[in-house]
């Protein structure tokens, strides 16, 4: 993947001890996907289209927020990834909101609600649901 094939909105490294860069693990957010990035030699790439996204949860860590940064978990209708983690990047309140923001862009460009994307009663357990 070449810098030219995205316009990137956002792009950080996994961080490790000290909240380095020293991984290679890469995430990159586009107008429409959030893209992982992993390896050096043998590279493996996993795509997710944001507007399956259904739902986030930010992990601020001790030693993560002392080195200003957190984990993100992002629950997603997506067969392959249904979770994905954004493991230890910087400033991750401002990613959670970067990603919230693209997320309702892409679901209001295809008209497309959370509610849209669950079955037609949902998981509702007391629903009469019998056809006759």
């Amino acid at each position: 993947m070449a810098k030219a094939d995205f316009d990137y909105i956002w792009t950080d490294k996994k961080r490790t001890v000290f909240g380095l860069p020293i991984s290679f693990t890469r995430y990159y957010i586009t107008d429409t996907k959030f893209i992982t990035r992993v390896g050096l030699l043998s590279v493996e790439e996993d795509e997710l289209d944001l507007y399956r996204v259904t739902d986030k949860k930010l992990r601020l860590g001790f030693w993560e927020r002392l080195f200003k940064c957190g984990t993100i978990t992002l629950n997603a209708k997506d067969t392959d990834t249904p979770v994905k983690l954004i493991d230890s990047v910087k400033q991750p309140r401002r990613v959670m909101e970067l990603i919230d923001k693209q997320v309702n862009a892409q679901r209001d460009k295809y008209h497309i609600r959370g509610r849209d994307m669950m079955g037609i009663h949902g998981d509702d357990d007391d629903c009469d649901c019998s056809v006759e």
